[in-house]
């Protein structure tokens, strides 16, 4: 396979990740700002076939309409020169010092009517341009002390909002699902919604439920010591994987937002796995944008941005190789039936089998030889991962 990017590949970038000048907390930036043409313009000489942002990227808040308007033309004229789309779009609830509570879920009335509006402008913005995914990330949706949010109240705001929010595309006839982006910590000390469980759980209680799924991130999940494409089984299993976020993290610390990949390689293979063929023995397959959303480092120059926007979809395109070399290997496909890893597919029950019939059955437990897992029956899990480190360091 070509290793090449193409559009047919779904790679998109957030323009708050090429356009991250450097800043963090303990320095300014190290970069220009990058503009909105320039970036759909390279992005698009690199083979990625969409662009996301946040409102507050694409214009400042606090903009004029008429400043507004002259960002939004700029990149309506970039997006028709390029055939780049826009497949998904965020509001900023979190930058601006009115959003130091949250947004939906600020303990300020007046703050969550205002956090409303600008959603709401957003997704009429969304909807102009075609996206079909609007990302919730409440990454001030929080607290560092426990006395300082009613949670339960909070959690009911939540809720509030984003049934409105359902409502409101309905009665537009809009064509867009949300996705919620849950994250453990940082900026606040502990977000609402950390995990993908506690979203998907969260996501039940909607009165439009359907309408409402999960942009999981790497970083985020494996931020809280979770197996991020564990995770992901078990989103595309509940058909709730509505949009992802690829990036790179090394451990249980900051979100580092690294290149795809340049964290825990390992896990990033059998994602990439995971997405394109539904695992290995079947189930759903992800067939969304492959959305990147990392930071250039702060030590980079404008053409360290772009070698790190490549090196994201080349990452992916590698795993994905590596990952259909595995699947295609006789020797994996053994290791695979001596793992007895399809026969987890197998139902546990007999069809129709009732309680009475299971107890009649003495083969499953009254003649079932226990002691013979003693020693024996191994299952060959190590075998079958070497075969996997293998294909993925081109052993094979």
């Amino acid at each position: 396979m070509s290793l090449t990017p193409t559009k047919a590949d779904r790679f998109s970038f957030g323009l708050w990740t090429i356009g991250y000048n450097g800043t963090d907390p303990f320095g300014g930036p190290t970069r220009p700002d990058l503009d909105v043409v320039e970036a759909v313009t390279r992005l698009n000489d690199l083979g990625a076939y969409g662009l996301t942002f946040h409102d507050d990227d694409l214009f400042a808040f606090g903009s004029t309409d008429a400043e507004r308007q002259k960002q939004i033309d700029r990149l309506k004229q970039a997006l028709a020169d390029t055939g780049v789309i826009v497949p998904m779009v965020t509001t900023n609830l979190f930058s601006a010092p009115v959003f130091k509570d949250g947004g939906f879920t600020s303990n300020d009335r007046a703050v969550r009517r205002f956090a409303l509006r600008k959603v709401l402008r957003n997704l009429d913005l969304a909807a102009e341009l075609g996206a079909k995914t609007f990302v919730m990330w409440g990454g001030r949706e929080g607290a560092e002390y426990d006395s300082a949010k009613d949670v339960q109240a909070a959690l009911e705001r939540y809720r509030e909002a984003v049934n409105f929010l359902g409502d409101y595309v309905t009665d537009k006839g809009y064509d867009i699902r949300f996705a919620i982006e849950p994250k453990p910590n940082e900026p606040r000390g502990d977000i609402l919604l950390p995990t993908l469980g506690h979203a998907m759980a969260f996501i039940e209680t909607l009165e439009r439920p359907e309408l409402v799924g999960i942009n999981p991130e790497v970083g985020h999940e494996q931020m809280a010591g979770l197996n991020f494409t564990a995770g992901i089984a078990q989103a595309l299993y509940q058909g709730k994987l509505y949009h992802i976020d690829l990036n790179g993290q090394r451990g249980i610390k900051y979100d580092q937002d690294l290149v795809f990949g340049h964290g825990d390689l390992q896990n990033a293979f059998s994602l990439v796995d995971l997405l394109e063929h539904g695992g290995v023995n079947g189930g759903p397959a992800y067939d969304g944008p492959r959305h990147f959303d990392y930071k250039p480092s702060r030590t980079e120059d404008i053409m360290g941005v772009w070698d790190s926007a490549a090196a994201n979809m080349r990452m992916y395109l590698l795993l994905k190789e590596r990952a259909e070399a595995f699947r295609a290997d006789p020797e994996v496909q053994e290791a695979l039936a001596a793992a007895r890893v399809p026969e987890l597919r197998e139902p546990t029950l007999n069809p129709g089998e009732t309680v009475e019939q299971l107890l009649a059955d003495r083969s499953s437990y009254e003649d079932f030889d226990a002691d013979a897992y003693f020693g024996g029956k191994g299952f060959g899990f190590v075998r079958l991962q070497q075969l996997a480190v293998d294909h993925l360091m081109g052993a094979r």
